[in-house]
């Protein structure tokens, strides 16, 4: 006998509100970055548009990660709650549109995000030369698009035969088992090409230091940004009724893979730091060095927010 439970959650006009309301606070205030910017390039907004576009752009990639590590490995678990993670992998499109606008940038040269998308400099700079094969607008316009559509593709046929299953399940689980070939598929996808776009959308806005540690660092930024967005997003559910088959052992497994990976966060950060300061490198203690003394608070809270809270 098998029995087929599906819910819907629906948003209220309550909700939808206050949604629309913080959208129109955050617009508003990229709106005053822009207009209170002395910078004729508005590097401010810019750099704020990048860093708000790929942390939840990494998330919804994170999420189809999970997805596809979970399958893989035969995690059972995660299941009641795997819709979660499939919606996070459906904002990958809106996440390649908001790429676009920085692309867009780099050819039309209505920002200055990235040293090396001008000519001029990288002229001028050996550095910047040699690299330019690599941090040059062609090729990353080349691998922003090969990645977000190859990723986009997968979680759609994910999510797609994910919903068909629940209505047309079979017994030789055939929706399973392509579903746990698009996962082998995706790993390595996701594990080569994501340190890639890491450099070339995060690291390369400092195109003269380079950490061998960062795009580890950045992954499991995005891993744990996930896994705390996931606990909040269940326990609002199932306060108002859904996800009945989600128990305290499932928020307990999800707390200890939050627990977890902030640690692996924590000795990312610590390792990469330490490697920097014995070594005493010129070029690679510029970035600490600037950190450390223009944005301390910054620096030290992401620290106590990521390492010292989760205890």
């Amino acid at each position: 006998r098998i029995v087929i439970y599906m819910e819907q959650f629906t948003v209220t006009s309550r909700q939808r509100t206050i949604m629309f309301i913080m959208m129109g606070i955050g617009v508003l205030s990229m709106l005053l970055t822009w207009i209170t910017d002395s910078d004729p390039l508005h590097t401010r907004f810019w750099a704020n548009f990048l860093l708000n576009t790929v942390f939840f752009t990494g998330i919804s990639l994170i999420g189809l990660f999970g997805i596809a590590a979970f399958v893989c490995t035969y995690t059972g678990w995660f299941i009641v709650f795997k819709r979660i993670w499939e919606a996070y992998s459906m904002f990958i499109i809106v996440g390649l549109g908001l790429m676009l606008i920085i692309v867009a940038g780099i050819w039309g040269n209505f920002h200055h995000i990235y040293h090396w998308s001008d000519a001029h400099s990288v002229a001028e700079d050996k550095i910047l030369a040699g690299k330019s094969s690599f941090l040059s607008p062609g090729f990353y316009t080349a691998i922003t698009l090969l990645f977000m559509l190859v990723s986009y593709w997968i979680a759609r046929r994910i999510r797609s035969l994910s919903l068909d299953e629940d209505v047309n399940k079979t017994a030789d689980y055939e929706q399973y088992r392509k579903i746990k070939y698009l996962s082998a598929i995706y790993l390595p996808i996701f594990g080569f090409i994501s340190v890639v776009v890491i450099w070339q959308w995060l690291m390369s806005i400092d195109p003269h230091w380079f950490s061998t540690m960062y795009a580890w660092y950045v992954t499991v930024s995005w891993f744990d940004a996930m896994l705390c967005l996931t606990i909040l997003i269940v326990i609002s559910l199932k306060s108002k009724g859904y996800l009945e088959f989600v128990t305290n052992e499932h928020l307990q497994d999800l707390g200890k893979y939050l627990f977890a990976f902030s640690i692996f966060w924590t000795y990312l950060w610590f390792g990469q730091y330490m490697l920097i300061w014995y070594s005493n490198n010129g070029e690679e203690t510029t970035y600490f060095n600037t950190r450390i003394v223009q944005y301390p608070v910054m620096f030290w809270g992401i620290l106590i927010i990521n390492f010292l809270l989760p205890f």
